[in-house]
């Protein structure tokens, strides 16, 4: 009950602008994607944020109080990555007998991610702090952020890239998937959603979720892979090459 309490009072002094909003325009996007048969180009998220930054920009209102209302619901993201462990549970044998498998494709993933976005800056002539803040770009945002800062990257830029990287995979998934002549058999699903786990973390298994459960399921399992993997690897291989 105390906690209800303080929720309330928080909520009920806080600027409630950038909640409702935020919750408004969602779910207005929400509607018209699946009007359109969830096409991939219209996906809500990506929407979302155009729609709400081109608010924000036209209106000139700061960033810091739209937030001041919005981070109820940045808030629940804890929650919903964490709730993604449900459908791992209930596939939990197939996990047992084939941990190695996945282990070893998310290692090899995370690091051909990894390894082209700093090969591709490099290749262009991007400074170091750039190409430290590229690195993490496969981790979820919050992660990304602590794993550049600590290599000597941007925060601010990883979570960037992190969010445009979740963006292109949850965009692009689908029609790849099908150039790769990838069918719809339980097996190709579960190599669907670990390869958007894997490439686009959370986008990219919100996406894989809304398509198929199983493809959900192994999504969630790679992103919980590349945040373990790629917060422990990156730093120690990031001394060796900047």
């Amino acid at each position: 009950m105390p906690d209800f309490v303080q929720l309330w009072v928080y909520l009920s002094s806080a600027p409630l602008v950038g909640l409702t909003s935020t919750l408004v325009v969602y779910l207005l996007a929400l509607a018209f994607y699946q009007r359109v048969g969830q096409a991939p180009w219209a996906n809500p998220v990506l929407w979302s944020i155009l729609a709400l930054g081109g608010v924000l920009l036209v209106s000139g209102v700061p960033y810091p109080s739209y937030f001041a209302g919005a981070q109820f619901i940045h808030f629940l993201l804890g929650p919903a990555v964490v709730a993604l462990g449900v459908p791992l549970w209930e596939r939990r044998t197939t996990l047992a007998s084939s941990w190695g498998r996945f282990l070893v494709a998310g290692l090899i993933g995370g690091t051909a991610a990894a390894a082209s976005a700093v090969l591709l800056g490099w290749a262009v002539g991007l400074p170091g702090d750039l190409l430290r803040s590229l690195a993490p770009k496969s981790v979820t945002a919050p992660v990304a952020m602590g794993v550049a800062q600590s290599i000597g990257g941007v925060p601010a830029l990883a979570a960037v890239f992190a969010v445009l990287t979740g963006l292109v995979g949850a965009l692009s998934g689908r029609a790849l998937f099908r150039l790769m002549g990838m069918s719809e058999s339980r097996l190709d699903w579960m190599a669907r959603g670990f390869a958007m786990g894997t490439a686009a973390h959370g986008l990219g298994a919100a996406r894989a979720l809304q398509v198929n459960a199983d493809a959900g399921a192994y999504a969630g399992l790679a992103l919980g892979l590349q945040v373990l993997l790629g917060s422990l690897i990156i730093p120690l291989v990031a001394h060796w090459f900047f």
